[in-house]
């Protein structure tokens, strides 16, 4: 079976990494990080670039290279490929290894905020870099005084955490990654941890060993839907596909 990889950024370097040993892997699409803050945007890009990759007639086989991701996934489908997604809210899952140790650490420690050598690459996290960044872009735009209440709001939001959890797979140089977010945690006043990565379930993914545990293998004309339970997710009929039904609620 001939595969082919639609990744967010984010995942990158990780993905090319173990794909390097995989022949049946024929091409790596990468999209770029962030549209997870507007999902229907995530959704219009992710169709678009599963209809490109659809039109090489030697691909068998999509992989999404992410979660849930703000239900931004939902209504993406195939007219021909079957189409794999992990069982994961996002990338973070595949990042540990199992959506089991991602739930059970989130339940001993609800105020975690994630970080990883590809999300410092893509974007600015928490931290005074981020801080500093956003003030002179409110105080460009906005003048002093609206500054100063944009940064409040912005602040408020990360109230909710107190640890900066950097998760290391290992596979590039993330020394001065994990000294980054030290950093930041420091700044934000929260506490900081490092936890090892799990591979096998990225490796798994990428390779076409997909049981119904851990991932969903959709086929054409079918979507995802978010269960709201422990499978996270579940096939459905796709409205706009040919004999399609009901989008994903």
């Amino acid at each position: 079976m001939n595969i082919a990889v639609i990744t967010c950024d984010v995942l990158t370097e990780e993905i090319r990494h173990f794909c390097t040993t995989l022949p049946q892997v024929k091409e790596i699409v990468v999209v770029e990080q962030g549209l997870h803050n507007t999902p229907d945007l995530l959704r219009t890009r992710l169709q678009e670039t599963v209809d490109a990759v659809e039109k090489n007639p030697d691909i068998d086989a999509i992989v999404l290279g992410y979660g849930l991701c703000s239900r931004g996934i939902e209504g993406v489908s195939t007219q021909r490929c079957k189409m794999v997604v992990t069982r994961a809210h996002d990338c973070i899952t595949l990042l540990l290894g199992s959506k089991e140790r991602y739930a059970k650490y989130i339940e001993e420690h609800p105020g975690t905020y994630w970080y990883s050598a590809g999300w410092n690459r893509c974007h600015v996290p928490p931290g005074k870099e981020r801080y500093n960044t956003l003030r002179q872009k409110y105080l460009d735009d906005y003048g002093e005084e609206n500054a100063d209440y944009l940064m409040e709001m912005e602040q408020d939001w990360m109230r909710a955490y107190n640890l900066a959890a950097f998760v290391n797979l290992g596979v590039t140089p993330t020394e001065a990654d994990i000294a980054y977010t030290k950093q930041c945690a420091d700044w934000l006043k929260w506490g900081f941890t490092e936890e090892s990565g799990d591979p096998q379930l990225l490796c798994d993914l990428l390779s076409g060993n997909w049981d119904c545990e851990r991932f969903l293998v959709l086929q054409p004309n079918e979507t995802v839907r978010f269960t709201a339970d422990e499978a996270i997710l579940a096939a459905t009929p796709c409205q706009h596909c040919p004999g399609g039904g009901k989008p994903p609620t």
